[in-house]
């Protein structure tokens, strides 16, 4: 807690200190605005699609079995490391739902993690959501694959069907952005910031209803013209967002600085 405090005061006094507070969405620069009582300017960080998608290096072995025996199964994804506020646990409970749904159908979640604390980074603590897991007995429907080099992270998007973001906080969500531009639908907790990410590649649900996630789930899953259309949408949307675009932006913003500094000298 004192930590936090600490690390709290000097957040404030950079954001008293600063000239110009950026934020990497709309979304987070008008909760930041809000905090800080200062004015905070929004520019979107950038994709590269093209080095995403560059390594043509396969996924290791083992990372490779593991999908061959999910090859039958519907796949939902989700990229992140355990942590608190990416609400993992709405994402878990969600599961026993669509298997009481899908009867007959298989059901699996790839995570990039493990739902173990010794295995993730920081000092998250996993256990509870893998005893969650267990008490709903849907730990077979859980692909713990661990940490996927990024150079590699394109052939796992593809090997999916749907990408799922239950997070209840969040600045800006780059793997909606990966997802997006391998053709896949999104499912994501109704937060401003993931709207304006995906605008209409997504469809949304309350962030701790696992319930509402799993319908979105389902209307995806039994509607090819809906999945086919976020598909579309999403390759589209994920071209919005560009590094050069995101460094011109930031340019501007310090040669006005500078020139501002200069009238005030």
């Amino acid at each position: 807690m004192v930590r936090h405090l600490i690390k709290g005061r000097f957040a404030r006094r950079s954001v008293h200190w600063a000239d110009v507070i950026v934020a990497p969405s709309k979304a987070f620069a008008d909760e930041l605005g809000k905090w800080a009582g200062k004015e905070v300017l929004a520019a979107h960080h950038g994709f590269d699609h093209d080095l995403f998608t560059s390594d043509s290096t396969p996924l290791p072995d083992s990372m490779l079995d593991r999908l061959q025996e999910s090859a039958d199964a519907l796949k939902l994804l989700f990229v992140s490391h355990y942590n608190y506020y990416r609400n993992f646990e709405t994402l878990i409970r969600a599961l026993p739902i669509l298997r009481d749904r899908l009867p007959g159908k298989k059901i699996k979640l790839l995570l990039t993690c493990h739902l173990s604390s010794s295995r993730n980074p920081g000092s998250y603590r996993a256990e509870s959501a893998a005893a969650l897991a267990d008490t709903l007995g849907i730990r077979d429907n859980l692909v713990e694959l661990g940490t996927v080099p990024y150079r590699s992270l394109h052939h796992l998007y593809r090997a999916c069907d749907i990408y799922v973001s239950p997070a209840y906080a969040e600045t800006f969500a780059h793997p909606l952005v990966e997802a997006m531009s391998s053709g896949l639908p999104v499912v994501a907790s109704d937060l401003p910031v993931h709207r304006e990410i995906c605008g209409d590649a997504g469809v949304f649900f309350p962030r701790f209803s696992a319930a509402a996630l799993a319908e979105r789930v389902l209307q995806i899953q039994q509607s090819p013209e809906l999945a086919e259309n976020l598909s579309r949408n999403g390759l589209r949307r994920s071209r919005d967002f560009s590094w050069s675009e995101h460094v011109e932006r930031l340019l501007a913003l310090a040669e006005e600085l500078v020139r501002a500094h200069r009238e005030q000298n």
